[in-house]
């Protein structure tokens, strides 16, 4: 809880689109929060960092990195940030190694998860966190 990543990536399955917007805590690669949608909007984004809010109890000294998107250089969003404490940092322009953790994060998420099981539609992948599906994958094996 004093040093998060975030950034959004694209699914596309089923002829439909899927966007994941997620924070990672760097401490222990926990997905503190996360929201999903068919739309790359600005409440995309926005919903998840309220939520994540919910997790502070205001001691954190936090810092939240992205990469430049235009998500996060909008005037709402430094405005979330900077009415919590919490300090903003984002990638160099044009350099994807200052965001490797959630974009790594983002790789295996796609091939080991996404891309060696068979979904029924999206909504199938909807509801769960990774920690939610972890415990329940072994519930069932």
């Amino acid at each position: 809880m004093r040093k998060w990543v975030t950034d959004i990536t694209e699914f596309k399955l089923f002829g439909e689109k899927l966007y994941l917007s997620p924070i990672l805590d760097l401490y222990n690669g926990e997905i503190v929060t996360y929201t999903m949608a068919s739309r790359p909007t600005y409440s995309l984004v926005s919903d998840m960092l309220n939520q994540s809010f919910k997790r502070l109890t205001g001691d954190e000294n936090l810092m939240i990195h992205s990469d430049q998107g235009w998500h996060y250089q909008m005037k709402q969003y430094h405005h979330a940030l900077k009415e919590r404490g919490i300090k903003q940092s984002m990638s160099r322009k044009g350099n994807c190694y200052d965001n490797a953790v959630i974009e790594n994060f983002f790789g295996i998420l796609k091939s080991e998860f996404l891309y060696l099981n068979d979904f029924e539609s999206i909504e199938h992948l909807k509801g769960m966190s990774p920690i939610q599906y972890r415990i329940h994958a072994k519930q069932i094996a």
